[in-house]
């Protein structure tokens, strides 16, 4: 009764939970355009387009897909032996032991009407598929704690996953070894099954189940006699060879039960057997009904991406189907940090410890985000500043096993902050060269400038609209700014600079302008001249410090070394720093 309960239970939290997941797909969105797009338009699309695609030449590359990603997961193969032979132990290991012994009522049974979980070959199989799944659990805690693969890092959803299959491994061998050994066991099964009567081939049997079958009895030792064993293999080929193999082929089991026969009386006596089948059978309830909560979800998701990415395309597909594609991907990712190895400022991480910076820690963070959790500015300031360090080189998007699209997550994401007026330093101004080319593809909505955010922190006085005719005080306020200069390699050469004005008559900004002192404020030799004397106001209140495009003419010109185009990006990044500050202490109070 309790095991029909509990697994009724597990079955309708699974379904619960695995209806409320793929709703999400449909609910919520990451693109500004799909905010508009209802549930049911989208629901709809996602049918009109499998039908399509069902019916159309698109079906074989969706059959050269599911064989060749999915089955054979080729793509893992290609990028790591370890990492691939750890899917597929796991995968086939875990999905045959569940489809032949978790379900055996439903399909075991069903396409073998003589089934036995204890004949062969199930019962070799059960412990072939089990120890196939540890050894894949064994490879994946040997990658991420002894071999130490960079930035590999271990989540709690990672922790449970290995956690949650170790326990039901191990407790089906440890289960599988009390039974083999258990007397109460072997006296239940003669009380149910045998045609024997007589006493004297009663205790012949059970001693050819204590020599052949490995039961410990508490009454009869071996060795014994050959006419014993002789008459007790014919009791059991008359009563019980229909149902029972010998247990040696349950290879793991039985080493088990071997190692575990002194203690096995004690075990019997204790009722292990029973107590590990409830340990046995709750942790996989447990793990039925968390699955769709958890990162093991993704084994239903990522062939569902690898298949979707497969025969949809951006330009082609309706807005509808990518907005849900773009869901359901959040829920492919499998954690397994092939973007970040292959991330080209995954090294950032090194010195700015934010793991957002790290493409596949990107994927929680932003699930929340798009969930409508709560999250503080300092988390949002985090997702920021991981999202805006990527150099969109498409490295993660291309190696990615699951198929997604991670650089257009991280696009949506980055204008739907903007959207809901989070200021970032980094975009609206050249310092984000990717938006200022694609520009024209993102929505034309005017957004918090960082400029002008930036300035104001520098300068709360106001920013004067011209350099000319401006009064300075006599003494210069520093604020500590020249020794933050002095503290960067590249950034303390500006002191080096003794105005021969070779920057200025490189910089491609100033050769615009016909007079650049108008527009621009003070020209670069100037701006290096300011900082040296610590004049601040006129140095962050020039618009050329803000205007330059990075193109690091002045610093190869230079003739005295001067890295002029790294100093006007301390000088912003001083300037940011500052900003960031004030805001944090505005959100405060």
């Amino acid at each position: 009764m309790f095991f029909t309960a509990a697994l009724y239970l597990s079955l309708a939290i699974f379904c619960l939970g695995l209806i409320y997941k793929v709703s999400t797909w449909f609910r919520y969105s990451l693109g500004l355009d799909s905010k508009s797009i209802s549930t049911p338009a989208r629901i709809f699309a996602a049918l009109r387009g499998i039908t399509l695609t069902l019916f159309s030449p698109k079906l074989f590359t969706l059959l050269k897909v599911f064989v060749l990603d999915v089955l054979l997961q080729v793509k893992v193969l290609h990028q790591d032996f370890l990492k691939w032979a750890m899917h597929m132990c796991i995968y086939y290991g875990f999905t045959l032991l569940l489809l032949m012994h978790g379900l055996d009522t439903i399909v075991t049974s069903a396409l073998f009407p003589e089934y036995y979980s204890t004949i062969n070959p199930f019962l070799f199989l059960r412990d072939f598929f089990g120890i196939l799944v540890l050894l894949g659990v064994g490879i994946a805690l040997y990658r991420r704690f002894i071999l130490k693969v960079p930035r590999l890092r271990t989540s709690p959803m990672d922790l449970y996953a290995i956690i949650i299959l170790a326990v039901i491994m191990f407790s089906g061998f440890l289960l599988e070894a009390t039974k083999t050994t258990s007397y109460s066991k072997f006296q239940e099964m003669v009380e149910e099954y045998t045609i024997a009567t007589d006493e004297e081939e009663l205790r012949s049997l059970e001693a050819y189940w204590v020599a052949k079958f490995g039961v410990v009895s508490p009454e009869i030792k071996g060795p014994f006699d050959a006419k014993i064993l002789k008459a007790g293999k014919e009791a059991h080929e008359m009563s019980c060879l229909q149902c029972h193999a010998r247990p040696q082929w349950g290879f793991a089991g039985y080493t088990v039960a071997t190692i575990s026969k002194p203690v096995a009386l004690l075990l019997d006596r204790a009722r292990a057997s029973t107590i590990l089948w409830y340990i046995h059978f709750l942790a996989c309830f447990v793990g039925l009904a968390y699955l769709p909560f958890s990162k093991m979800f993704h084994i239903f998701t990522t062939p569902l991406s690898l298949l979707a990415n497969a025969v949809m395309e951006e330009e082609k597909s309706d807005p509808a189907n990518i907005a849900t594609l773009q869901m359901l991907e959040l829920d492919a990712c499998m954690h397994c940090g092939t973007c970040s190895a292959q991330c080209r400022v995954g090294v950032v991480f090194e010195e700015i410890r934010n793991v957002n910076i790290l493409p596949s820690e990107k994927i929680p963070s932003i699930k929340g985000f798009v969930a409508g959790k709560t999250l503080s500015s300092q988390e949002i300031r985090n997702i920021q500043e991981g999202l805006f360090l990527c150099t969109n080189c498409y490295r993660c998007t291309v190696v990615c096993p699951a198929g997604i699209n991670l650089q257009q997550l991280w696009s949506n994401v980055r204008e739907s902050l903007l959207k809901k007026g989070e200021p970032e330093f980094f975009v609206l101004s050249p310092l984000s060269l990717y938006r200022g080319l694609m520009k024209d593809s993102f929505d034309k909505t005017p957004h918090p400038d960082p400029i002008e955010l930036a300035l104001r922190a520098v300068y709360p006085e106001g920013i004067p609209v011209s350099m000319m005719d401006r009064t300075l005080p006599l003494v210069p306020k520093d604020n500590g700014l020249s020794s933050k200069l002095y503290a960067s390699v590249q950034a303390n050469t500006f002191s080096h600079c003794y105005r021969c004005v070779t920057c200025t008559n490189a910089c491609p900004v100033v050769r615009n302008y016909k007079t650049p002192i108008e527009f621009v404020g003070l020209l670069p030799h100037q701006i290096m001249h300011a900082a040296g004397m610590g004049l601040w106001e006129l140095v962050f209140s020039s618009k050329m410090l803000w205007d330059c495009l990075g193109c690091y003419q002045c610093q190869e010109h230079c003739p005295q070394g001067v890295c002029v185009a790294d100093v006007f990006y301390e000088l912003k990044n001083i300037a940011i720093v500052q900003a960031r500050e004030k805001l944090a202490k505005e959100t405060k109070t």
